[in-house]
């Protein structure tokens, strides 16, 4: 990294910190009873629905004493039209988004209004009143509902959580965006209010209204006339389209298409996403079809004869007009199968066209019973999707600003989720990694009956593929909570928080009242207003999240042990122990726990006897044991081994897994471990270059080494310094490592100490014949026969393949639903389920 590189990344961790150090102040300073700030799509304009409410309010006599704080991005905070309009009205004023005004007014302002999200530092102050409107009622899956949308819904689950009121256009909206696609059902703190869309009042048009809509438009350089307006509003397809410049050249054909096709009485204009004003410049074609986005949806609609969209839910709000609309969607079965929609095609209020040709003709189609326009249709829908479209604005400032709730429909908080009938349980799973502690979560995960347990999970995001991975693996039923971003607060606190866990402090969280600030913070950041029954830290190795989960709204907290943790603070890697600081500070946080649990018998007595006593007391560890998905590891077993797995940059398959595909009398050992010292594959390394060398049939032995890590070069030349090139391989690490297993004829454990190892546990279900090595916690890590356990020597597990090559080592029944049975119901003892 050259040298002007470094100053640049220098400079802006600097404005960071900065920044960062400014919020917290803000934080401090008094929030403003009389300040209302709105923000809608990222300060793109005055729109949707908090505009239709600054409108309402501003207009109100009761609430003449506020001040109105509207958020603007760069590209309009100068925006000379805005400016006009509100430049003699001192109760309003624009700050830039993302400066240090705009931290300062979302910090201090007592009610906050947004149509979508506000950044990831967002964190509502006591005091403050946040109202999240959306922006439309949903036709395409949303939040969960979508493919991976777990991933891509944490900062949106963040927001909702955080807010006092989630507006509602209908309730449909409520049941399967709210409730279902960000699974907020029965788990909401807040108010959800269904009275309509405010934005859907600016409709509304008196003939004055219109003329001054249709004068703003010609004011942009769109000759209207007395034409009839055909809108084309399509969704934004930012997934689609690398280069936004190739969709504007696609719209703008079919825009040019049309008006073509319907001649001179109708004037067809272009709405889409404001991330393509920025061409407009550049295209006099564009410039005189696409409507700017500063001026409001809802106030155009107010003027177009004809709506023409895809997947937008402007037609939702456009029901409330009575007049025609038209669904153009040439990628509907394409688009519908990537993303998901809410509605089948001919489902919907308007005729679905694939062509512009049959767009223009229903648009000109004269009469309204013909049954291709679907008039009975949106009819239905207009009663069922817009069934208040008027002054709802005034019907939500009501309950917001006047508290009035006699006659509205808002659906209250229950008292706790557990009023659901359903347990709710906060799970922190790690960082998702592919190692056993992942695997044993996402088995948990699975086997939580859904009917009687609400389930969320956290974690720290990072850019792991193995992370995307494993999230993606995660039960659907459960609701993802992904920490991204830093805390808040000032930086001597920050710095002091640090210095304090180097020197193992472990109370100061809760004893110091800044750094209790600083955690309590931390957690409204995170989740909200949300409360859980249960919270529980699988993980177990972070004092971080230890930490954090202890600033939970009260409930019983466990935290689990997945290894003799002793023997972990020691563990060296690369000459360095990298667990020496962090597990002797998340030892202090043992004692601020409800319940230590294990991960079996053997492995609790280890940890009950080489554990500090300041960290135990008088208290004795309990145990539950992992459980196996044998759904999952079946379904994913027959698959052909590799299939699906990254290729090398040159795209060739590993020489192994032609080897192993080979109909040849080869014997093929397998164990699956991350590459370090205690898994000791040197010894295994070691144990079956022997048994090769000293039998004939030790010559047809092979053998598979799954996983990864930081000893990988090491073992790489540990396998040339036996000779073992070609007979023994390093895979790296496989996204379904089942396939090899059922491939194997053998698998082979050589730890020197473990948990309960899910390998163990998968290779049983496979019905694979197992041979270990003996450690602290194998005797009860299967139930007693299915392994066969030799001396942790080279000797012993050589001798343990010998055993296995003679017909003494067999596949034993393993009875996973009883065993799962055992293990579902030793992890609600622990954690305390029976005490609900």
């Amino acid at each position: 990294m050259n040298v002007p590189s470094i100053l640049n990344r220098t400079a802006r961790i600097g404005l960071k910190a900065a920044r960062m150090e400014a919020l917290a102040r803000f934080r401090r300073d008094t929030i403003r009873d009389d300040t209302v700030l709105y923000e809608a799509f990222a300060g793109t304009g005055l729109l949707c629905n908090p505009e239709a409410l600054f409108r309402e309010l501003l207009d109100a006599p009761d609430f003449a004493h506020l001040k109105h704080v509207w958020v603007l991005d760069r590209a309009h905070i100068d925006d000379e039209a805005t400016l006009r309009e509100f430049r003699r009205d001192p109760r309003v004023r624009f700050v830039l988004r993302e400066s240090l005004a705009y931290l300062r007014a979302v910090s201090t302002s007592k009610y906050l209004i947004n149509n979508a999200t506000f950044p990831q530092w967002f964190s509502k102050r006591p005091g403050q009143v946040y109202l999240n409107t959306w922006h439309g009622t949903p036709l395409k899956a949303m939040g969960f509902d979508m493919p991976g949308g777990a991933r891509q819904s944490g900062n949106t689950l963040r927001n909702f959580v955080a807010a006092d009121y989630l507006l509602a256009q209908n309730p449909f909206m409520t049941e399967t965006m709210y409730g279902s696609a960000y699974k907020l059902d029965g788990f909401f703190r807040g108010r959800i209010l269904e009275e309509g869309y405010p934005r859907v009042d600016r409709q509304e048009l008196t003939e004055a209204d219109r003329v001054r809509v249709v004068d703003e438009l010609v004011s942009a350089g769109l000759a209207i006339g007395r034409r009839r307006v055909v809108l084309y509003a399509p969704t934004w397809r930012g997934e689609s389209f690398g280069d936004p410049s190739d969709d504007i050249d696609l719209l703008l054909a079919r825009v040019t298409d049309l008006q073509a096709r319907l001649g001179s009485d109708y004037v067809v204009l272009l709405k889409t996403h404001q991330i393509l004003e920025r061409f407009v410049g550049g295209n006099p074609q564009l410039a005189r079809v696409l409507v700017p986005g500063r001026i409001p949806t809802n106030r155009l609609l107010g003027v177009v004869d004809t709506l023409i969209t895809d997947y937008s839910s402007s037609f939702f709000d456009f029901l409330a007009t009575g007049r025609r609309i038209v669904f153009f969607a040439p990628d509907a079965s394409s688009y519908g199968a990537d993303r998901g929609m809410y509605f089948e095609a001919d489902e919907l209020p308007g005729p679905v066209c694939s062509e512009i040709v049959d767009v223009a003709r229903v648009i000109t189609a004269q009469d309204p019973a013909d049954p291709e326009l679907r008039t009975d249709a949106r009819a239905a829908w207009q009663a069922r999707f817009v069934p208040r479209p008027e002054h709802s604005a005034a019907r939500v400032i009501d309950v917001v600003f006047r508290d009035r709730t006699e006659g509205y429909r808002i659906l209250e908080p229950s008292a706790s989720a557990s009023a659901s009938n359903r347990t709710s349980v906060l799970v922190h799973v790690g960082d998702l990694a592919s190692n056993g502690i992942t695997s044993a979560g996402l088995n948990l995960l699975a086997a939580l009956p859904t009917d009687r347990y609400d389930v969320s999970i956290a974690y720290t995001v990072t850019k792991s593929p193995q992370q995307v991975h494993n999230a993606d693996a995660v039960a659907g039923s459960v609701r993802h909570f992904r920490r991204e971003g830093g805390m808040n607060g000032p930086k001597a606190q920050q710095l002091r928080r640090r210095l304090l866990y180097r020197r193992g402090v472990a109370d100061a969280h809760a004893a110091d009242a800044g750094q209790q600030i600083l955690w309590d913070d931390e957690w409204t950041r995170c989740f909200g207003s949300s409360t859980f029954d249960f919270v529980v830290d699988f993980s177990g190795y972070s004092p971080f999240w230890a930490t954090l989960l202890l600033h939970s709204p009260d409930a019983p907290r466990s935290i689990w042990l997945h290894n003799d943790l002793a023997a972990e603070v020691g563990r060296e890697v690369a000459g360095k122990r990298p667990l020496a600081v962090s597990l002797p500070a998340l030892f202090g946080l043992y004692p601020s726990y409800d319940s230590l649990v294990a991960v079996s018998p053997a492995l609790a007595a280890i940890n009950q006897r080489k554990l500090p006593p300041s960290a135990l007391g008088s208290r004795t560890i309990d145990s539950a044991v992992n459980l196996v998905d044998a759904t999952r590891i079946r379904r994913l077993a027959p698959a052909p081994v590799f299939e699906g797995e990254p290729l090398a940059a040159d795209g060739a398959v590993p020489e192994w897994v032609e080897a192993l595909g080979r109909d040849d009398d080869s014997v093929w050992l397998v164990t699956v471990g991350r590459y370090t010292r205690e898994k000791n594959q040197k010894r295994l390394l070691a144990a079956f270059a022997a048994v090769r060398s000293s039998s004939e049939e030790g010559s047809a032995l092979r053998l598979l080494l799954v996983g990864h890590g930081p000893l990988e070069a090491e073992l790489e030349a540990e396998i040339d310094r036996l000779g073992l090139r070609g007979v023994a391989f390093l895979t790296g690490a496989l996204r379904n490592p089942f396939s090899v297993l059922r491939a194997a004829d053998c698998f082979v454990l050589s730890s020197d100490y473990e948990g309960q190892p899910m390998v163990l546990l998968e290779a049983a279900t496979l019905g694979l014949p197992i041979v270990s090595t003996e450690f602290g916690s194998i005797a009860d890590a299967l139930p007693e026969g299915v392994i066969h356990v030799v001396p942790a020597s080279v000797d012993g597990l050589a001798e343990g393949i010998r055993a296995f090559l003679r017909g003494e080592v067999t596949s034993q029944p393993f009875d996973v639903d009883a065993y799962n049975a055992m293990a579902l119901g030793q992890f609600g003892a622990a954690v305390g389920f029976a005490r609900v």
